[in-house]
């Protein structure tokens, strides 16, 4: 249906399914097929960007300039509830808009003030980030302030605003003091008010994709701010994600460990081997000698670990999760993870031109 997109597509029927659509899917769309367009696609980006958002702001947009988590087939609210995580994405798919489509610059910038001052106001954190529903829901995360960064640095690239490049600096900072863990260098996921690690197994979380996300976005970060504990603290993050959370017998990034670096989970999802790409492509390029040889041999290994979850699935689309043994669980494709293999894609492209 022109105009909107689905949550997932059959392996089967080459269709969309008509399961809810999470409020993260779309932005995640409008990013994919804007710079798809940017690599070289030809098809009608610009026009399916503009239908998609205004979908997204016609159907998900709640009164209080937040969006909804999640809307039915039939374009009904179907989970109206808050997600810091969902917002997160909002902003970063009108940035791709200001961005490449000048005739929907003035409401993308519009809008995105509109939100990001209600989480600033309504859901921003004493310390610094932000909490995930008012008051006290937990525990508080640090993946929604993974994809926040993101769609800072997405904003300063097209706004004057000073509030984007202030934000990513608190985010970053955030995360270099309190999500990575002073010790072992290794990025938690969940955390308890404070920013203290949650309690019990939740606050020893830790995932081997993010390790690798975060080490890209710090990379990014740390480059443009001349910060050199960043960069330190990414190539640490990269260490832990490559020694502990690969497996050695399937080649791919898995789920999650605990912070004694066991594992935790053995699922080996997609987008974690693209976030091993990214990561292992942005400290090549700030490395020199034997370290930079080093990310530069680990790069051929994270296409393979992706092009698995592409070889077994048919062309056009993708598998989305590896058991401990191997197999691909027989599920649809899950449109979010276009996002995820265009990102890295993207980076790939970049990186072989500079070469």
């Amino acid at each position: 249906m022109r105009g909107r997109c689905s949550e997932a597509i059959s392996l089967d029927t080459l269709e969309g399914t008509r399961s809810a659509c999470r409020a993260r899917v779309v932005p995640r769309q409008i990013y994919s097929f804007l710079e798809g367009a940017r690599l070289g696609w030809t098809g009608p980006a610009a026009d399916i960007a503009t239908a998609l958002q205004d979908w997204y702001l016609g159907s998900f947009l709640l009164e209080d300039d937040t969006f909804a988590a999640a809307v039915a087939w039939d374009d009904t609210l179907s989970d109206p509830g808050f997600d810091l995580y969902n917002q997160a994405f909002s902003l970063f798919g009108l940035a791709q808009v200001a961005r490449a489509v000048p005739a929907g610059r003035d409401r993308a910038v519009s809008q995105a003030a509109k939100l990001i001052r209600r989480l600033l106001d309504g859901y921003h954190h004493s310390e610094a980030g932000f909490h995930e529903a008012v008051p006290d829901r937990l525990p508080l995360c640090s993946n929604p302030h993974m994809h926040m960064l993101e769609a800072c640095l997405a904003w300063e690239e097209v706004s004057d605003d000073p509030l984007w490049r202030d934000l990513a600096d608190e985010i970053a900072e955030l995360a270099l003091t309190r999500f990575i863990d002073p010790v072992s260098g290794g990025l938690r996921e969940f955390f308890a008010l404070d920013w203290t690690p949650a309690e019990g197994t939740p606050g020893r979380i830790m995932e081997p994709g993010h390790q690798f996300e975060w080490a890209w976005l710090l990379v990014r970060w740390g480059g443009s701010r001349a910060d050199a504990g960043a960069l330190v603290a990414a190539r640490r993050l990269y260490d832990i994600g490559w020694t502990y959370g690969i497996d050695e017998s399937r080649g791919v990034a898995f789920m999650a460990m605990k912070d004694d670096f066991s594992v935790h989970d053995p699922v080996a999802r997609l987008w974690a081997q693209t976030e091993w790409l990214k990561a292992a492509i942005a400290l090549a390029q700030v490395s020199n000698g034997p370290e930079r040889l080093a990310y530069l041999a680990d790069i051929p290994d994270a296409v393979q670990a992706l092009r698995l979850y592409l070889d077994n699935a048919p062309a056009g689309l993708w598998r989305d999760k590896m058991a401990a043994d191997g197999a691909f669980k027989d599920e649809p494709a899950p449109a979010s993870s276009l996002y995820h293999i265009v990102c890295a894609v993207s980076e790939l492209d970049a990186f072989s031109r500079a070469l």
